[in-house]
């Protein structure tokens, strides 16, 4: 017969996963309208020399908002005002962080604050894709179509310091183009935004318990693995990551790469390729045109609009020569850039948990597949793969919100 106090812990334990399982669907309603991201790098030593220079800049308080306000925001979903705990201040922060060319920027970021005097972990939460056109949707707008807004701000309100970064190419630095999925600047810019999030902290006398956890999905996650590799490998005695859940990333570059330019198949994200393409030619300073790339009409529609709609077939949108080189590995360049966005295989020390639809067509399985392989391999014993059976890139959200805080609930 179980005891009193089992009883009760199973008790404890089902309201809590009850409570988690209406926050994930809250968390689905703001991840489920950003667009899938894949990944691309920059050159590495620009990136370290960041450590010294970061600072906050300024702090500007957008509101405050009761535990109500914020339940209503969810109001769709029954019992949403069981999810709140404390009111949350958000926060508008600039901070100075390094631009892909090394040069020193002002960029910004949201920081979500639970009103209470208790201790309190620190949570970097890296947002998906966000369209040039969609630019108001970065945290720092704190606007109603933005991921912070609802579900991350109720996250907030459970008790959790969120410091969620615009990254480079919104909010104050939208006057530079966003180096989509470029892990080092990914890396950086949320690492930069989690230093002046403590440093507010500090000034404020918010108190903070050393626990500091990542999640993201999409190019969320890929900044989110990216994010734990610089902290553990180059900035250990700074940070040290409580635990981590990145979900749907990019993390195997050159894998991916090979896969779509080798695919006969029909890919619907192929407008978010051309934008890491035309990431990575100017970062890693390619510099080609882009009939290189692309065959006609597609190469002077982009000229045109580099988001223009192009062909879904990989060898109908990109050169015969380009793909070869790809393919044959004669394209030292652009395979460098590849190697320096590849993420997946390195040596993880805090709980890592990686999550990801079996049937994304968007990012696909095989990038956490063989991170989680890698990662096993280099003797990572902290590492979990979580499938998502028969998931696609945005039916997995909801999964992963659920999966995800589930985890990370355990340290």
């Amino acid at each position: 017969m179980a005891s009193i106090t089992t009883i009760r812990n199973a008790v404890i334990l089902h309201d809590f996963s009850k409570r988690l399982l209406r926050f994930s669907l809250l968390l689905w309603i703001g991840l489920g309208t950003a667009s899938a991201g894949c990944t691309k790098n920059e050159v590495a030593a620009p990136v370290e020399a960041a450590k010294a220079e970061t600072h906050l800049v300024s702090a500007t308080l957008i509101g405050e908002y009761s535990p109500a306000t914020l339940a209503g925001r969810v109001s769709g979903l029954p019992m949403a005002a069981q999810l709140v705990r404390y009111p949350v201040r958000a926060y508008k922060l600039t901070y100075t962080t390094l631009n892909t060319d090394g040069r020193k920027i002002t960029a910004s970021g949201a920081l979500l604050l639970p009103v209470t005097t208790q201790s309190l972990p620190l949570l970097s939460y890296q947002h998906g894709t966000i369209q040039p056109a969609d630019e108001p949707r970065a945290p720092s707008y704190y606007t109603t179509g933005g991921e912070v807004w609802s579900a991350v701000s109720v996250l907030a309100s459970t008790g959790y310091v969120v410091s969620a970064p615009d990254y480079i190419g919104y909010g104050a630095s939208k006057d530079h183009p966003h180096p989509y999925e470029h892990a080092p600047s990914l890396a950086s810019a949320s690492l930069d935004m989690l230093r002046a999030a403590r440093e507010f902290c500090e000034k404020e006398k918010v108190t903070l318990n050393q626990k500091n956890f990542l999640l993201g999905y999409s190019e969320g996650g890929f900044a989110t693995m990216a994010l734990h590799k610089l902290i553990e490998e180059k900035h250990a005695a700074e940070f040290t990551v409580t635990a981590s859940a990145p979900g749907a990333g990019a993390y195997h570059k050159t894998a991916f790469a090979r896969y779509i330019l080798d695919s006969d198949q029909s890919l619907d994200f192929l407008t978010s390729y051309v934008w890491v393409l035309d990431t990575y030619n100017r970062v890693y300073a390619i510099n080609r045109p882009l009939p290189f790339y692309f065959n006609q009409p597609y190469a002077n529609q982009l000229q045109a609009n580099p988001l223009a709609a192009v062909s879904r077939q990989p060898k109908e949108l990109f050169t015969a020569g380009f793909r070869q080189g790809v393919l044959n590995g004669t394209d030292q360049a652009m395979l460098a850039a590849f190697r320096d966005n590849d993420i997946h295989d390195w040596q993880p020390k805090a709980p890592l948990a990686l999550f990801h639809g079996t049937a994304d067509d968007y990012v696909p399985y095989f990038n956490s597949e063989n991170a989680y392989r890698a990662m096993r391999a280099r003797g990572a014993t902290q590492v979990e793969l979580h499938p998502i059976q028969g998931g696609n890139h945005f039916t997995s959200i909801t999964n992963y919100t659920l999966q995800s805080l589930l985890f990370i609930s355990q340290y």
